[in-house]
């Protein structure tokens, strides 16, 4: 009892530290100006923390396992819930119906595409490749973390995915303002803001990406950007759903309802219509992204890096996932347009 107790206070002790330092390293001058998300910092510190020790022979997972599981599942399930405080219904109304429309064709077009080219074009595994797709549809790392739990996928495909997430993501957040700032694409920039919204995959690589259009082209980026988060709940319930009614023999697993995302519905419809105050938001807003960072943390303490490169045809995936998207997204703006 008492070695469990220490297992669990030990795991949400170092889980802690390695969240708060990436939220700090997220707002130095460096990171802040490359628009670093603390999620991203966190899985990268804490692969590095985790090797660093093997290489010295201490198993760290082995002495806080409980802490770190509860930190990758019961927090990660709060932080969701808590996401919900970005988003609002006044937010998403203001893009109108063809912003809504573009999100959604979007977040169904690459997740169905995705996950069928990924599984019968590069033979991936079907929990890997919807994963991967999620995390570029719908939020990034949030959505591959949040599908993950719902799914109950193994962790080292939940890092893959990220992994992917993080460099075309990055990519893109680089490559936009630099084609549109060369007139290659024919948008105006609330058109651009609204390609930027329906494409990129962090809310921080929309953030960094738009600031070069401006207040209004920003607005409209993160708007569209938040109604795309905001789907994630819809998946969280249809994705298991499909994959528990379509498994393949012993592939298929028991049904598992991710209650969570009610409760992330419920905080967006909680602050949409209710007056909260702003510093109560401001906090559940900071605790958010302390849970994730911590969930984020807790997933690279259990990635040997050694064994990330053995799935085979993930960065050509990745890569056609970056086009498809880009692809889709400047294809219905365009038709809007």
């Amino acid at each position: 009892m008492k070695k469990a107790y220490t297992s669990f206070v030990l795991g949400i002790t170092f889980t802690l530290v390695l969240a708060v330092c990436s939220i700090a390293l997220a707002k130095t001058s460096f990171f802040s100006a490359w628009h670093i998300s603390p999620l991203i910092l966190g899985i990268v510190l804490s692969i590095v923390v985790a090797s660093v020790l093997r290489g010295f022979g201490v198993r760290i997972i082995d002495e806080c396992r409980s802490g770190v599981d509860f930190s990758g599942k019961k927090l990660l399930r709060l932080g969701i819930i808590l996401y919900g405080f970005f988003v609002s219904l006044a937010d998403i109304q203001s893009v109108g119906l063809a912003g809504v429309g573009v999100a959604v064709a979007v977040v169904a077009g690459i997740l169905v595409a995705g996950f069928v080219i990924g599984v019968k074009i590069f033979r991936l595994d079907r929990e890997l490749a919807i994963l991967m797709s999620a995390g570029c549809a719908i939020c990034g790392a949030a959505a591959v973390l949040a599908l993950e739990s719902a799914l109950r996928a193994n962790a080292q495909k939940s890092a893959i995915a990220i992994g992917s997430v993080v460099v075309f993501g990055l990519l893109g957040m680089f490559a936009y303002p630099i084609v549109y700032s060369a007139g290659l694409l024919p948008f105006s920039v609330s058109q651009m803001g609204l390609y930027m919204g329906a494409s990129l995959y962090e809310v921080a690589n929309v953030v960094g990406a738009s600031d070069v259009l401006g207040q209004e082209g920003a607005n409209i980026a993160l708007i569209e950007k938040m109604i795309r988060v905001a789907l994630l709940a819809p998946v969280l319930f249809i994705v298991p759903f499909l994959f528990d009614r379509y498994g393949q023999g012993k592939s298929a697993k028991k049904l598992y309802i991710p209650y969570f995302a009610l409760g992330f519905v419920a905080v967006v419809i909680l602050h949409s219509f209710v007056a909260i105050p702003e510093a109560i938001v401001g906090f559940a807003q900071f605790a958010c992204m302390l849970c994730l960072s911590m969930a984020m943390c807790a997933l690279g303490l259990q990635i040997d890096i050694k064994t990330m490169g053995s799935a085979k045809g993930v960065f050509g995936f990745g890569l056609l996932l970056f086009v498809l998207v880009s692809g889709l997204g400047f294809g219905l703006v365009w038709i809007l347009a």
